[in-house]
């Protein structure tokens, strides 16, 4: 799992550049999975249940474009299965709005500055690790603990 960008027009962006919210880039992590130990599906539902994809350009109190929820795709399986992800748990009523996520094709990906990587192992005790992370890792542990190794 590696920190970046991906999405926008600004080649080689920088935290800084980021989060200015003007080079169209979200802050995302590139997962490399087998697809025999998990399914595309899955690592689709994790991230749904674990983040609010309802709120436009929004995670918590961090507000901008390179906040907005978004799955970027590899190919039209994994479009279309995000796309039926999205209308199972609206069909469901999993969030109390409507699910904004964006469904976008991959381009090109940027890795995050080295102090970005592994941020919540590097930095426990900083407030954003214990105000904001913990609790979305409280809520994985919850809901698919009993997946882990």
């Amino acid at each position: 799992m590696v920190s970046g960008y991906m999405g926008g027009h600004t080649e080689h962006p920088t935290y800084k550049d980021i989060c200015n919210g003007d080079t169209g880039h979200a802050e995302i992590i590139q997962i490399e999975y087998n697809e025999s130990e998990i399914g595309f599906e899955d690592l689709l539902l994790v991230f749904f249940k674990t983040h609010d994809p309802t709120t436009l350009n929004r995670q918590g109190n961090d507000a901008g474009t390179q906040y907005r929820s978004v799955v970027f795709y590899e190919n039209a399986e994994q479009k279309t299965a995000a796309e039926s992800m999205i209308d199972k748990l609206e069909k469901e009523l999993v969030f109390d709005r409507p699910i904004v996520t964006e469904i976008t094709p991959i381009s090109k990906f940027y890795s995050a500055e080295d102090y970005h990587q592994n941020y919540y192992i590097n930095n426990p005790d900083q407030g954003y690790c214990a105000y904001v992370i913990q609790p979305k890792l409280a809520k994985f542990t919850k809901e698919f603990g009993n997946r882990l190794k």
